[in-house]
């Protein structure tokens, strides 16, 4: 019997799963579900099929949460419980709002300091066109709330109408502490106000502790370290703290998920004992891809992946076919052009692509941030209800 030629590269399915609740056997509602999913639509598990887990559903059935009292038992504890500066915070409602409320409980002041034109992940306050205008320098000028609204008025965020100098502003005196509001990009500017800080920034924060404790601050703390343990009960992460967290309520947040490699191979585990086949687990979050209509670098987790499964482990190693095609083998055309590429493809082995012409212009990312990104976009973040998500024929090239 002749086996026809697959025809099909790279497949990527979301997984309906039921509503994930505190303790919940997650690993293998995940594999009854991926399995069952395969029956029902009629396809087959392969080995090096990955099946990756959004971290909220992880972090869900371990019961991860926090309130707003803990983190401001925290803050109070290990910055001292007066005069704060809260500095590169991200604007959002969901990510960060919930955790300021919680600073703000833990403090007499907050000195807010917002990065512009834009914050970390790209939610805009003010467009470059409307700094040039005005003749200001994000690399060096410091703006108080009263200059910022003079040059520039209120400015609502594009997608969700919120203006958040003031949205954050209110939140913070709601909560009983006093605010004041500067706009600055360069972090020792939050010592003219107070040398107790809490730096709020995600990918850059190792950088921004380094500059605050050279330029003087007396306490420099990150989102990474609240709640790093339970404060009366409530969730922690020992890695991250409060980066990846999200309101789960106006009280309450959603931690980042812990111990997620144990997870993951113990879903693999199951798995290959339900199908006999190697597939591989991860945890995803945030994609890492940025939106070009709104400028928003969707990457506000810590990681894309925080536990997968060993195979997953290094990042491509590619030819660009398009090159063959127009370079090495441009006289060769049909079944002769085929076949050349093909060898070439499996003549590679494992020597290493990178610097090679012919492999220009692939993507040498990590594999978990690829996959982990084509997963976001799979499972979306509304009512989809698909957490789970296979992905088939990713490690596949041209040959197979």
């Amino acid at each position: 019997m002749i086996q026809m030629e697959r025809k099909v590269g790279t497949v990527s399915r979301g997984i309906r799963c039921p509503i994930i609740r505190e303790g919940d056997d997650l690993a293998k509602i995940v594999c009854d579900s991926v399995i069952d999913a395969a029956k029902s639509e009629g396809f087959e598990l392969r080995d090096k099929d990955v099946v990756a887990v959004t971290e909220s559903i992880v972090a869900r059935s371990q019961g991860n949460y926090a309130t707003v009292d803990a983190i401001a038992k925290d803050v109070k504890a290990k910055l001292g419980g007066e005069t704060v500066g809260v500095i590169f915070p991200i604007l959002s409602r969901n990510r960060f709002a919930i955790c300021l409320r919680g600073i703000a409980m833990g403090c007499k002041k907050v000195v807010l300091m917002l990065s512009y034109p834009s914050d970390e992940v790209g939610n805009h306050l003010l467009t470059y066109d409307q700094l040039d205008e005005a003749g200001v320098n994000p690399f060096s000028d410091v703006l108080t709330l009263a200059k910022y609204r003079e040059l520039f008025g209120e400015n609502k965020h594009e997608f969700t109408g919120v203006d958040y100098v003031e949205y954050y502003s209110s939140l913070v005196k709601e909560c009983g502490a006093e605010c004041e509001v500067v706009f600055a990009n360069q972090a020792k500017s939050i010592l003219d106000y107070t040398d107790c800080i809490l730096t709020c920034d995600i990918h850059t924060r190792a950088r921004t502790k380094r500059l605050l404790k050279a330029a003087g601050a007396k306490i420099v703390l990150g989102l990474d370290d609240i709640l790093t343990e339970s404060v009366d009960g409530s969730g922690f992460n020992a890695d991250f703290g409060l980066l990846g967290s999200n309101k789960s309520t106006e009280d309450t947040i959603k931690l980042f998920p812990y111990k997620c490699n144990e997870f993951v191979n113990r879903t693999q585990q199951l798995l290959i004992e339900a199908t006999g086949k190697k597939i591989e687990v991860m945890v995803y979050g945030d994609g890492a891809f940025k939106d070009p209509q709104g400028k928003i670098w969707e990457l506000a987790d810590p990681c894309v992946s925080p536990g997968y499964t060993s195979g997953l482990e290094g990042t491509p190693n590619e030819l660009k076919l398009k090159y063959l095609a127009d370079n090495d083998f441009k006289g060769l055309s049909g079944e002769e052009l085929k076949a050349a590429i093909s060898k070439r493809i499996s003549d590679k082995g494992e020597e290493s692509l990178v610097g090679n012409m012919a492999s220009q212009g692939t993507t040498p990312r990590k594999f978990t941030d690829l996959i982990g990104s084509l997963c976001d976009l799979t499972s979306g973040s509304g009512d989809k209800g698909t957490p789970v998500v296979l992905v088939q024929g990713y490690f596949d090239n041209f040959t197979n």
